[in-house]
């Protein structure tokens, strides 16, 4: 089997990388901090994806900030800016569909090949009770909707095929610091990925699970 993973440098992409290469999977990782893949430019999205060969089995996009524009999420309508708005575009949603665009050269047709794209609970609009966090959420719920169409297509020339978005949970990373809830650890946080993304078939292709294997509302 062949993996191909986005953000390997990250906390969960990290764990994600290592758990496929202790079950002997080949593993492919892009990261900005290693291979200089910029989810922030199009350019080098582009030359780091062209540059992958040969079809994969499982495909992990383990992305995402949290703080656009360095600032933190917004509490409050005042506090939005475009600057942030457009930050967390690029990351959280952007970034990520110049990955998806890829996917039908990268994918065996045959076999059952499963993509995970990391996406947040805060991003489902139904669920969305608390309110604030307004460039985040929206970027996230852009990120769903972009997965959602792409399964569409996908299905059409990978009938077997499976793409998710994917809610983590809290996890201890750089990326959650300054949270004071219960938190996954990594191992714990790639070992539930890896399960839920398992245990998913064609017909959950578009759908949005989060890391105990439930559907999330859109």
């Amino acid at each position: 089997m062949r993996a191909l993973v986005i953000g390997a440098t990250g906390g969960i992409g990290r764990a994600v990388t290592a758990r496929y290469r202790s079950q002997g999977v080949e593993v492919v990782a892009l990261s900005r901090r290693e291979t200089g893949f910029d989810l922030r430019d199009a350019d080098s999205v582009e030359q780091g994806m062209r540059a992958v060969e040969g079809t994969f089995d499982r495909l992990v996009v383990a992305t995402g900030q949290l703080a656009g524009a360095g600032r933190a999420p917004e509490k409050s309508l005042r506090e939005v800016t475009a600057e942030a708005l457009a930050d967390q575009f690029a990351v959280n949603a952007i970034g990520p569909a110049l990955v998806l665009r890829h996917l039908p050269r990268l994918l065996a047709r045959k076999g059952d090949a499963k993509v995970a794209v990391l996406s947040a609970r805060v991003g489902s609009i139904g669920d969305n009770r608390m309110g604030g966090w307004y460039a985040y959420r929206a970027a996230k719920a852009a990120l769903n909707q972009l997965v959602h169409t792409a399964a569409i297509e996908l299905a059409r020339s990978h009938p077997n095929a499976c793409l998710i978005a994917y809610h983590p949970g809290t996890v201890a990373t750089e990326f959650t610091r300054d949270f004071k809830r219960e938190k996954q650890t990594p191992q714990g946080a790639a070992e539930h990925l890896c399960a839920v993304l398992e245990a998913r078939a064609s017909t959950d292709s578009g759908l949005f699970f989060d890391w105990s294997g439930r559907e999330v509302a859109w």
